[in-house]
């Protein structure tokens, strides 16, 4: 009898010593004569269980985690081949509380499937969306993804079917999908994981895309840091190309549709959209003055759908299960699921999918378990580096799109960093000015210059030279930055240093 071991295969997992422990459960297996299938699948998201061992049962798969090299002898000892008892051991994986209280929508498959086995992925719903989209029109793909609700997950959260209805009804010969993969934010996962646990999930959404607005050809333009991200997408789209989803005549079909991965080159400013496609054309990544929007005028001056990961891998469901389906999830404005990612002093770092509308101290509560240091929670910054810090009077704020911003916050890509009471504010703030000035593109005065400006008034009120007068000089400059920016990377900048004004001012007195 063979039994079914599984082990995650994503760099998280990888970075704490996966390919070790397969390879010592292989070893293990053959020195005592047990026969084992390892399978190399995705990861959960529960990064505080990596690496997470699973073991198929009669019952179902049971979990064993954080497992290491060391810990395989007594893992065969305590008969974890038949979900034996051990410290390690924390049940069925399906009844993991992190997981059992998600709304696992976009990462349904995450976890489940080796993320390159295309049978896997078709038996777990894959290209259903697909195989109902080759029936409509395509005006109807882009009505029912409008229907949806579906909101832009990269930070900006513009209907995604308004962005596409204008692509689809501008007359041009030639019409691209760029699937915008270049995660630079701090604190943010939720795109590779999905592209190393379930890269057809992405695939089969940015053909949806290219049928919904006569499109031809994709680029997925990938950050340059993740090198296993790179070789499973390579993998699954040469895969997918020869099991006939990608290329000519799709399915059978009279559609034509490709996909050709590209790599960043480490440029932070390449995540905002415009700057993303001068880097595609192959000029430096700097920022484009809108209109034209590139919807209308995008990669080399054709129509362009410009989307995050988690948007397009958001559209199978949706034509699978129907717009109500989706629609069912969430609050207000904002439907469907986002994919939180908790990281910085959290207990239990990870990524967690749910409905909009639960508060940000449920999520920091229920699913991370407070900070890791045991020590009370001082300030949260979701959204990104320019996300604005939060104390913990804003933390029921609802995670709402609409909420977040009136509270004077943005949710952006999701991510949300927790800072115990040792943080230094000032430093933060400090740390957003010199992280603009850094990473500017350079075209617009108010970004590279006032961010230089920023860094150097923040120094002066921390060291007690002129603190009101520089204060002063601090909000104007915030000001300048807001209102005067090309791009959202000037004026967010604001928010950090802001809101650390607003909510930590002892923080930026001078130290004795």
């Amino acid at each position: 009898m063979t039994t079914r071991i599984y082990v995650p295969r994503d760099t998280s997992a990888l970075s704490v010593g996966a390919d070790d422990v397969a390879s010592a459960i292989a070893a293990h297996a053959k020195k005592t004569n047990v026969t084992v299938e390892i399978i190399r699948n995705g990861t959960w998201g529960m990064t505080w269980l990596e690496p997470l061992v699973e073991v198929e049962t009669d019952q179902g798969r049971v979990a064993y985690g954080p497992v290491t090299e060391d810990d395989i002898a007594s893992l065969f000892k305590a008969d974890f081949l038949n979900g034996g008892q051990h410290a390690l051991c924390h049940g069925l994986t399906s009844d993991i509380s992190y997981l059992k209280n998600q709304e696992r929508l976009t990462f349904a498959r995450c976890g489940v499937i080796d993320p390159l086995s295309l049978e896997d992925y078709e038996a777990e719903g894959g290209f259903d969306g697909l195989k109902a989209a080759l029936k409509k029109t395509p005006q109807a793909i882009v009505e029912t993804v409008t229907e949806s609700g579906l909101r832009g997950r990269g930070g900006a959260g513009f209907p995604t079917g308004i962005k596409w209805n204008t692509t689809r009804n501008t007359d041009a010969d030639q019409k691209y999908i760029v699937c915008n993969a270049d995660e630079g934010d701090s604190g943010t996962f939720s795109d590779r994981i999905l592209m190393e646990s379930d890269p057809y999930c992405l695939i089969e959404g940015m053909i949806i895309a290219g049928l919904a607005v006569g499109a031809d050809h994709g680029y997925i333009y990938l950050r340059s840091e993740y090198p296993v991200t790179k070789d499973i997408l390579t993998e699954a789209i040469a895969k997918a190309r020869a099991a006939g989803w990608l290329g000519k005549t799709i399915q059978n079909s009279a559609h034509t549709f490709d996909i050709t991965l590209r790599i960043g080159a480490g440029a932070y400013i390449c995540g905002e959209e415009t700057s993303l496609l001068e880097s595609l054309e192959g000029k430096r990544g700097q920022v484009r003055a809108k209109p034209p929007l590139p919807a209308i005028n995008g990669l080399f001056g054709k129509p362009t759908i410009v989307n995050n990961v988690v948007t397009l891998a958001s559209v199978p469901i949706i034509l699978a299960k129907g717009a109500g389906f989706y629609k069912d999830f969430g609050m207000g404005r904002s439907r469907g699921t986002l994919a939180f990612q908790l990281g910085g002093n959290i207990k239990r770092g990870g990524l967690v999918e749910k409905a909009f509308g639960l508060t940000l101290r449920e999520l920091i509560d229920d699913f991370g378990q407070g900070t890791a240091t045991g020590r009370p929670l001082r300030a949260v910054q979701v959204g990104g580096p320019l996300g604005s810090y939060f104390p913990d009077s804003l933390l029921d704020t609802p995670l709402d799109y609409e909420a977040f911003d009136d509270a004077g916050g943005m949710l952006g890509h999701g991510g949300v960093v927790v800072f115990d009471d040792s943080v230094d504010m000032g430093a933060q703030a400090r740390f957003a000015m010199a992280f603009c000035a850094i990473e500017s593109c350079g075209k617009c005065t108010p970004c590279r210059i006032g961010s230089t400006r920023g860094v150097e008034v923040i120094d002066r009120i921390r060291t007690g030279i002129n603190p009101a007068q520089n204060m002063a000089l601090l909000r104007d400059l915030c000001d300048t930055l807001r209102d005067g920016s090309l791009c959202a990377m000037g004026g967010l900048t604001p928010n950090p240093v802001e809101s650390a004004l607003d909510h930590f001012p002892e923080d930026f007195e001078a130290k004795a």
